[in-house]
């Protein structure tokens, strides 16, 4: 560790691979593969082959246990020197922005001039796991020392040890999945469905005209066959949204449909990291600095909604920064689902919460809708779980550079009550 004065922390890169809907493309590809394909593509993206980076974090939020160095792992295999460090981080959903954070903190003190943060996530290649009992008959057979020891055990084999426990996802001190956590919150907060259908709507277009456009040409590479997101419905509407059915609370009362959450995705991506000096003399391009990064918890168990500490986050992040909600030109926020989106955006509206909750005197006040996931969001795009924080980060990164100057703010809530924020700069802002 080294104490000197912070340095800038710039963004010259981001790749990823297509994000697609579990059960499809990617099938049969594991995280491992998933990870080593953008990391890969963002080697020769930047023309880093046989390069020693100063360090590289990754993260998965769903692992095997042959997985348990991911992050090594597929730096060893993307093309990098194999001198380059490598360590795994997990923050649920934020956990590619928190491994952004980490190495930004790094090389703004010294620690290293250039690094790599990214994340990946499968739903279509989980760890299956057997009951308790099966496993202790396992060891026992294995610890015996004779061959009459290590056939005993399997005397109490019962059909019951054959059964599967697949991972679920619950919060273990609620006992309920996310979907029917933010049912509660979108009552507490009177979003409507219309409302999130109208979000889920706009995450989809503005998705479909990012592609259409060209924008995602440099950020996506492509992989097992898959060349953009396959989860983006260019074509749906308002109309066919609302004729999807709730699916967390079917009681008669629910708002939130398979339209407006997000689903359940495999994928990957990167953001490639470095001081001004370290990009200059690579002649590598420098899109944004990363000037500030906060992460935040809520006591979700009986205080608090369980996606709700992005409010609490940015509210921390932007009395630290002297910045307004309003001082950004863009605002790239997570939507697992939409009604969290716009719970979030009501309680920065809300003079109670903005008093009770942030401590403030006045409230946060609204954003200018128009510079909302300009280029589509999680709803649309989908969401590996560990790999949205750093897709986040790459398409802002690129909005500011492309802009030329401004301000961006990037935030992502997380399993556990969590929530991480940043704010990123144009290059040429100062």
């Amino acid at each position: 560790m080294r104490n000197q004065t912070a340095r800038r922390v710039a963004i010259v890169g981001a790749v990823r691979i297509p994000f697609c809907r579990a059960y499809t493309s990617y099938r049969t590809c594991s995280n491992r593969e998933m990870m080593t394909a953008a990391l890969g593509g963002l080697v020769e993206r930047f023309d880093l082959q046989g390069e020693r980076i100063g360090d590289v974090s990754l993260g998965a939020v769903i692992k095997h246990p042959r997985d348990f160095n991911l992050a090594r792992e597929s730096t060893l295999s993307s093309g990098l020197a194999a001198e380059t460090p490598a360590f795994d981080i997990q923050r649920a959903c934020g956990t590619s922005l928190s491994a952004a954070s980490a190495i930004a903190s790094k090389i703004a003190v010294g620690m290293i001039d250039s690094g790599i943060a990214g994340g990946t996530d499968s739903i279509s290649d989980v760890p299956v796991v057997y009951p308790d009992a099966y496993r202790r008959l396992l060891f026992a057979s294995a610890g015996g020392k004779t061959l009459g020891q290590r056939l005993k055990p399997w005397l109490g084999l019962r059909p019951r040890h054959f059964k599967p426990q697949f991972p679920i996802v619950v919060e273990p001190r609620t006992g309920l999945s996310m979907g029917q956590s933010m049912e509660i919150t979108a009552r507490q907060w009177h979003i409507s469905r219309e409302a999130q259908d109208a979000l889920a709507l706009a995450s989809h277009k503005n998705a479909e005209r990012a592609y259409r456009d060209g924008f995602f040409d440099d950020l996506v590479i492509e992989f097992n066959g898959a060349r953009q997101d396959n989860n983006i419905r260019g074509d749906t509407s308002i109309e066919k949204l609302a004729g999807l059915r709730p699916v967390f609370d079917r009681s008669g009362s629910g708002t939130l449909t398979a339209g407006n959450s997000t689903p359940l995705t495999d994928g990957a991506s990167v953001v490639l990291m470095g001081s001004e000096q370290w990009a200059a003399e690579r002649g590598l391009p420098v899109l944004a600095y990363m000037t500030y990064a906060k992460a935040a918890a809520v006591n979700y168990v009986d205080d608090e909604g369980l996606l709700m500490a992005p409010a609490y986050a940015v509210s921390e992040m932007l009395e630290q920064a002297d910045l307004a909600l309003q001082d950004f030109d863009f605002y790239e926020i997570h939507e697992a689902f939409a009604a969290q989106t716009l719970a979030t955006l009501a309680a920065w509206e809300s003079p109670e919460f903005c008093r009770e909750r942030l401590g403030r005197s006045e409230p946060m006040g609204s954003i200018d809708r128009s510079r909302l996931n300009v280029k589509g969001g999680s709803v649309a795009v989908g969401h590996p779980f560990a790999a949205t924080g750093t897709r986040l980060l790459g398409t802002l990164a690129k909005l500011l550079h492309e802009r030329g100057s401004g301000r961006g703010l990037v935030t992502a809530c997380t399993a556990g009550g969590m929530g991480v924020t940043a704010i990123l700069e144009a290059a040429d802002s100062d």
